[in-house]
This record gives structure tokens, sequence and C-alpha cells, in this order.
């Protein structure tokens, strides 16, 4: 089972003008570690979440995405004093974001750590998390508890730091925060935007080098449209991307690349150690596949491909 902690909240997407002009919004669930997750249950992998949502239409309307999706909502929270977080996507002409939240406080940010499904963590392969979860209190503790207790029985640790200015006080706090969990972490995704904020240096080499000499054994640095970098402590390289046939909605890319090569890792039947750099880099040839068919689409979890889908792009 691959186990997800963190926010799932909506995504208010602009979807064109209604007759008087105004602006019109879709409603799609978000949250990027339920995106992760949406992804691998698509390719057939066993799934869970954990985390909280408001006892509202919009919290109930999540669970179901969840449960439609074929992911384990036991540890899924719903709770009558918050409500569920939101977030206003606005896009530009070449579908990239910028976002407004609705969260003070939001749902997802009280979990608390009694809240924890113990069952789902003991039984985790992979346990992901990412940034969005340590900004506040309880979910921050939440957060460091799910991921001790995941690692003492043997999970690999993924992370996905996901810098979202507006939900952190200060930059400084943000880099405070997002650098804590590192000595943890087995396996990590960054932005390129991200390496100055992880590391000090914007130099996507140096910055691989820096993750991995921290104890990180597998790193990987998304480029948008150019590709990824992987690295491991023996090398690093540049894997070039794919062209979408359109891109409709670069949201969820990310997580749809990572859903792709946690699924290559989990299925591949290897330790982390065991994997070699060559691996890594079909890996990634395979994850850029997953990503460019998922901006084609508008949404995240229901832009989500087919296994087939991705295996037909990557080898073709």
């Amino acid at each position: 089972m691959i186990t997800a902690i963190g926010e799932i909240l909506i995504d208010y997407t602009p979807k064109g003008k209604s007759e008087a002009g105004m602006d019109l919004f879709e409603q799609n669930a978000g949250g990027a570690p339920a995106n992760v997750l949406a992804c691998l249950s698509k390719f057939g992998v066993e799934t869970a979440f954990i985390g909280k949502v408001g006892d509202d239409m919009q919290g109930h309307f999540l669970k179901k995405t969840l449960e439609d999706a074929q992911i384990n909502t036991n540890g899924l929270i719903v709770d009558k004093n918050y409500f569920t977080t939101l977030a206003f996507v606005s896009l530009s002409e070449t579908g990239e974001r910028t976002f407004a939240f609705a969260r003070k406080p939001g749902a997802d940010t009280m979990l608390s750590k009694k809240e924890l499904n113990i069952d789902i963590l003991n039984k985790t392969k992979i346990f992901h998390f990412g940034s969005l979860s340590l900004t506040h209190e309880p979910s921050r503790e939440a957060t460091y508890t799910a991921l001790k207790i995941a690692k003492e029985n043997g999970s690999i640790i993924s992370y996905d730091p996901n810098y979202r200015a507006p939900l952190w006080i200060s930059e400084e706090v943000a880099q405070e925060q997002m650098r804590l969990p590192l000595n943890l972490v087995d396996i990590i995704k960054i932005s390129d935007e991200e390496c100055e904020l992880l590391t000090g240096e914007t130099d996507i080499f140096i910055a691989a080098e820096i993750l991995v000499a921290k104890g990180i054994k597998i790193v990987v640095i998304t480029l948008g449209k150019d590709g990824a970098l992987v690295g491991n402590k023996d090398c690093a390289g540049t894997i070039s991307g794919f062209i979408p046939n359109k891109v409709a909605d670069t949201t969820g890319a990310g997580d749809a690349f990572w859903g792709g090569f946690l699924y290559s890792i989990y299925t591949s039947g290897k330790s982390l150690e065991q994997i070699t750099f060559d691996e890594l880099c079909k890996y990634a040839k395979f994850s850029n596949a997953v990503a460019s068919l998922c901006v084609e689409i508008f949404g995240a979890i229901k832009a989500m491909p087919t296994l087939e889908e991705a295996k037909n792009r990557a080898n073709n």
C-alpha cells in the first residue's frame, strides 16, 4: 500500500464567462497528496489517504471523489467544526497557475495526532507527504508523528515540499519548516524553483548533490516542459519531457509525475539502494509521459491518465 497524508481541497478553476461577463469556476477535487494517490490508484496500486475535511458539501464531495478513485478513506476525518479548504486557481494563457486560498483555518490543518489511523500506517510500503501539512499546528505534529511511525515500520519516506507562498507566514519560515524533515526522507521531488529554498543553491545539479549528501537516496527535480533531473549517490542527469497534444491545465502535473515515479519504484521489487541510475532515468521518462497526459485535461484527480495511456506515450 502507498499512503499519503496532508491536504485535500477544492480547486476552483476558471471555466469561461457567464452571460453577464462574470468569471465561471469549475469545482475540482485537488490537493497534491490526494492527486498523487489518484494517479497511483488509477494504475492499480492500493492506496490510502490520511487527512481532514469539513462536514460540509465540499468535504462530502471530496470524500466521494476519493472513494470513486478507489482510494482508502478510513484515515479521512470529517469534522463538523471546520470548513473544507478551498483554492481559487488563476490560469495564464499558457496554462500556468497562481493560487488564492480560503484556509483560516482549513480543515486540513486541524488534523491531530490522536486522529491518525495507525493501522494504515503500519501497512504502508511508501509514505508520502508534502509541506502544506507543516504550515500550522496541529497538522504539523500529526504529520511528524505519522512520519516516524511509518519510518519505524520500514516504509520508504517520500517528500514533495510543494511551496505555496500564500500559505506561509514568510519565506523564511517556509524555508525553515520545509528543510526540517529532510533527515527523515528517502526520496524527494522538488521543482527547479524550489531548489534555493531547500538547499540555498539555484544550480539544479549542485542542489541534487546537497540533498543526496543529506542522506536522501533518490532526488528528482522537475523542470516543467523540459522534463526532470534525477540523481542518486552515483550520478545525476536530465531526462527530456514529452510535448503534450495541448495544454488545458497544468494543475496536478507534478503530482501526476510523482505518481508515475512512485509507481515505478513500488512495482520494481527492488530496494532503493538496488535501483540503478539507468533505471531511475527510465522511471523519469515514464513519469514525464504521465505528466504530459495530465496537462491535456482540466482538473487534477480526474485528469490522471490510465496506465496503458502512459506506457504508450512513454514508448513512442
